[in-house]
């Protein structure tokens, strides 16, 4: 059924964090780290209530960035080379996946609210590079993250994207919602189940995903 749902798409979109390595490698943690640092130093808060901001912040707006820069005026470039400083060691590179991705017939693309040089160094280390016609990152939206509507627009516009014969993977649903609205077919690729409307396809393993199109 996935095969035959898949048979249109042109151009394939993954998001990176989550998506691209597995979540138990815990790159994120790292990052997530950092943006609580950032967030103390900015609002002078403790501790804990940076964590509740940016928890706060990333379930408002999409991203703790997009909240620290409506409600503190925080300038996204070395924010994003900040939090963006970590060790990429423990992610390890994956020759299958890449396989499953190099098989895909048409444009492949990576889109994610990190930045695009923070994503090239992923997929360096995880031994995917020059797999992907394009990379974008959340400065390649004016900084507006997703879910938002002006995000996915402002990236599909600049890469020419139709989405009528799109896909997007995903590890977070609130950012498929627009793209399935835009007529993609959406993937969410997590650990444990979660049925969405907007949601067409699940997977724990997207390499095993990608192999069965």
């Amino acid at each position: 059924m996935a095969q035959i749902d898949f048979q249109h798409v042109d151009t394939w979109v993954f998001d990176l964090d989550n998506t691209l390595y597995p979540p138990h490698m815990r790159l994120f943690d790292q990052i997530e780290r950092k943006m609580v640092d950032y967030v103390i130093r900015t609002t002078g808060v403790d501790y804990a209530q940076a964590h509740h901001l940016r928890r706060s912040y990333w379930a408002e707006y999409g991203t703790t960035l997009a909240g620290l820069m409506a409600h503190h005026g925080v300038d996204p470039v070395p924010y994003l080379v900040e939090v963006h400083d970590i060790d990429f060691s423990v992610l390890d590179p994956d020759p299958e996946l890449r396989a499953a991705i190099t098989r895909l017939q048409g444009r492949r693309i990576v889109y994610t609210n990190g930045s695009a040089p923070y994503a090239e160094r992923v997929l360096e280390a995880r031994g995917l590079s020059g797999l992907f016609d394009a990379v974008y990152g959340v400065e390649d939206a004016d900084y507006h993250p997703k879910p938002r509507a002006e995000a996915f627009d402002k990236v599909f516009t600049r890469d020419g994207l139709k989405t009528q014969t799109a896909a997007m993977f995903e590890d977070d649903p609130r950012n498929l919602k627009v793209p399935h609205d835009l007529g993609m077919r959406t993937v969410l690729v997590t650990p444990e189940h979660e049925a969405h409307d907007h949601v067409h396809h699940h997977t724990d393993d997207l390499t095993g995903f990608l192999t069965r199109l």
